[in-house]
């Protein structure tokens, strides 16, 4: 797919669409509690398929905009090598969006192992896949500690590659949808097969944009991946993150006292992270992906970046 050349990135990046559904529920009360945070998952209006684009906040979207140049890296961006996307979930009634390359699909190593957790949980709502222990801990372990053993059994006890992207596509979730950039695809069992199922717009094996990784945490931090107890289930996942790289050890340094549910994923040049954020003063969805030599300190440098977009501080610097 040829890339957007960079004036015209620049004027998509600042002229998205502003605002949210307007049946939303307003906010509880208790979500005001800044010392308090609220359990996740939440219960707020429903986000279809494309509502986050109905959720861009012009604000947000020209502070990351400059943060992205400030940093160096705008090049990277330009050429597609960068995306990064943030959901301010401050007010989860009225969540706030802005996002650089939102729809560009990028290798993503493990991190579309999140689409294999999706799956499973969709399955065991129907019935078709039992939660028993053994399926329980592969959850974990290949979210956790992003193991390619446990991986590659989940992919067979659903049903195989095709299995796992029929439900990636289906609504009401879609996350993947190729009239809208793609998304979340897993098209290679993580194990040394090489049988592959490209995904329909780059013939990547496993990718992923950050919109789609963006809708996958909203959607289970307000209750609506499958069912609120199914997106409780992808929470229980994607807690205790195993792995001190990348933006787990940011927060560790920026702020230890938040819950952090994630995933992430590496490959040779490609990094990518992804985080729900959960505490007193931070409540973000975070996602990046990256291909470039130092992508690992890129991503790690990401974080306080979209944490000045928010307005977000620390007395401490992540090291």
């Amino acid at each position: 797919m040829i890339r957007r050349c960079v004036a015209a990135a620049l004027l998509a990046l600042l002229t998205g669409p502003v605002g949210v559904q307007a049946q939303e529920r307003p906010v509880s009360t208790e979500v005001e509690d800044a010392a308090s945070p609220p359990t996740l998952p939440l219960t707020t209006a429903p986000l279809n398929r494309r509502s986050l684009d109905q959720c861009v906040d012009s604000t947000l979207q020209s502070r990351l905009h400059r943060v992205v140049s400030e940093s160096g890296w705008t090049d990277l961006a330009a050429h597609g090598a960068l995306a990064v996307g943030v959901v301010d979930l401050s007010a989860p009634a009225h969540p706030r969006y802005a996002a650089v390359n939102g729809k560009e699909m990028m290798y993503a190593a493990s991190l579309p192992k999140i689409g294999i957790l999706y799956a499973a949980v969709r399955q065991m709502e129907r019935g078709r896949l039992s939660p028993s222990p053994e399926v329980q801990q592969d959850l974990q372990k290949m979210i956790r500690v992003s193991s390619n053993a446990a991986a590659t059994r989940m992919i067979d006890r659903v049903g195989g590659l095709q299995s796992v992207n029929r439900s990636l596509k289906r609504s009401p979730a879609a996350l993947y949808d190729r009239d809208h950039g793609g998304g979340l695809w897993v098209g290679k069992r993580f194990s040394s097969d090489s049988q592959r199922q490209p995904d329909p717009i780059e013939g990547l094996s496993h990718a992923a944009t950050v919109h789609q990784v963006a809708r996958f945490y909203t959607l289970a931090a307000t209750g609506q991946l499958v069912t609120p107890e199914r997106s409780a289930q992808v929470l229980d996942a994607l807690s205790n993150p195993g792995l001190d790289h990348k933006f787990v050890h940011a927060l560790q340094h920026r702020a230890p006292e938040a819950t952090v549910y994630r995933k992430s994923g590496s490959w040779r040049r490609w990094h990518a992270d992804s985080a729900l954020v959960w505490g007193p003063d931070r409540r973000y969805v975070v996602a990046a992906l990256v291909k470039d030599k130092n992508g690992e300190q890129i991503v790690r440098a990401l974080l306080p970046a979209v944490e000045t977009v928010l307005g977000l501080s620390t007395s401490e610097s992540a090291s």
